[in-house]
């Protein structure tokens, strides 16, 4: 059983000065049960990471999907020590950012112009105040997670502070029912500027969804945007729009781009992005050297090496083995797995009165205490290899039965050596 001492003592010290612990809500202690979670990690290597009370874990989080290499990629690293050499920032552009720019164009179909952010949250707040701009309308259709900016959360439960009137522009539709976004357009008629959606997260799209949505855009007046945060340099080298061959007039990624070096990127057709002109989207560290080393590192090996064939074919192996768990378990009724190979979903429902709060916790106590580090998704890195992979497999094996027992004899709380963790924030 993993010793947590540290973990605690220095989240107590972190919550004198940094509201939860943590400057990003998903890796706050919100999200890990007290007494059986580690809360600080001290270093990472490849497929694995240590705690700061010195416990091993297979990373299956990786900084949130950000690392899709592995931790301390070499080619990553390299490309990095040599452009410090060079130096960070410059008062003039470096030639960096045109050489990135450019791997973007080549790689990225519906990419033609590029501007670059930090955050995910920055590039599809650019591509909103741009779309706006392009059509002169207000309104938005999201279908996702999308970011903390004003436009989006506030159609979200975390909406404190942000201003009705902007809460106001934003409206949601489902995944996978166009019904729902022609129900938007209908109520807003010649006011909706972009359709944003994440191509694909938890479900595949259905056959022809996402060229419906398209044409629905593209019919009422509006820009289509996909956010690529995750799904992109995972599904494919171009992204998803590459892997279901439907390409958006924007785009936006992050995350993998850089293998966890601070970078985000709003992509486009050169008729739009050249308004981007004129509309105000400027940051002092857009430009910032070692972020566009490490990604034009890590791009060059997607193109080198198999690394989208690995995710894939690792990711198909944890998928396939799990839902064989499940299944011999006769726990479909609660248990489920979906998504893509590279960033696939194991989750659970309430059953038989017992929240699916209560049922994760019971879930990460066990997994963490076998070396899995894990919220329930797989972010497949290339790092992973065959052993990563059974060695998770082997946990499921373990964990899964001792939930669906504990289930079926009414003991899940008897199990728990914590408090249940409280119902969260959902992004999707």
């Amino acid at each position: 059983m993993y010793n947590y001492r540290n973990s605690e003592q220095l989240l107590e010290r972190a919550l004198k000065t940094i509201p939860l612990g943590s400057q990003t809500f998903s890796k706050s202690k919100t999200q890990y049960p007290h007494g059986v979670s580690p809360y600080f990690i001290q270093k990472g290597k490849g497929s694995r990471v240590w705690d700061v009370d010195g416990n091993e874990y297979v990373d299956y989080i990786n900084s949130l999907a950000a690392i899709t290499l592995g931790h301390q990629d070499p080619d990553v690293d390299s490309a990095v020590k040599a452009q410090i050499e060079e130096d960070v920032l410059f008062s003039l552009p470096h030639p960096i950012e045109m050489q990135v720019a450019e791997k973007l164009v080549e790689l990225v179909p519906c990419a033609e112009k590029v501007r670059f952010g930090k955050n995910g949250s920055d590039a599809t707040a650019g591509a909103i105040r741009l779309a706006r701009a392009f059509t002169k309308r207000d309104h938005v259709a999201v279908c996702g997670y999308h970011g903390w900016q004003d436009w989006y959360i506030g159609s979200t439960s975390r909406n404190l502070g942000i201003p009705e009137a902007v809460q106001d522009l934003t409206h949601k539709f489902i995944f996978n029912n166009i019904e729902s976004l022609e129900h938007v357009f209908a109520n807003h008629p010649k006011k909706i500027a972009a359709v944003i959606l994440e191509p694909m997260n938890i479900e595949e799209p259905h056959p022809g969804f996402l060229e419906a949505v398209k044409e629905l855009a593209h019919h009422h007046g509006a820009l289509l945007i996909f956010d690529e945060t995750i799904t992109g340099f995972r599904y494919s080298t171009g992204g998803a729009q590459q892997l279901f061959n439907v390409t958006p007039d924007l785009a936006t990624f992050g995350k993998g781009l850089a293998n966890g070096y601070p970078l985000s990127v709003l992509v486009g057709s050169s008729e739009v992005m050249s308004l981007m002109e004129e509309v105000f989207f400027s940051f002092t560290f857009g430009g910032e050297t070692v972020s566009l080393a490490a990604a034009l590192a890590t791009l060059n090996k997607l193109q080198r090496e198999p690394v989208i064939d690995t995710l894939q074919n690792q990711g198909t192996k944890i998928i396939q083995a799990l839902s064989n768990i499940i299944k011999d378990e006769c726990a479909s009724d609660f248990l489920h797995v979906s998504g893509h190979p590279s960033w696939s979903f194991f989750s659970m429902a309430d059953c038989q009165g017992i929240s699916h709060w209560n049922l994760k916790t019971l879930f990460l106590q066990e997994m963490f205490a076998r070396g899995i580090l894990t919220l329930g998704t797989h972010n497949m890195s290339y790092s992973h290899c065959d052993e990563d992979v059974n060695l998770l497999i082997k946990a499921y094996e373990e964990v899964i039965p001792l939930i669906v027992n504990a289930v079926r004899q009414g003991r899940v709380d008897n199990l728990l050596r914590c408090a249940p963790i409280e119902p969260l924030f959902k992004v999707r």
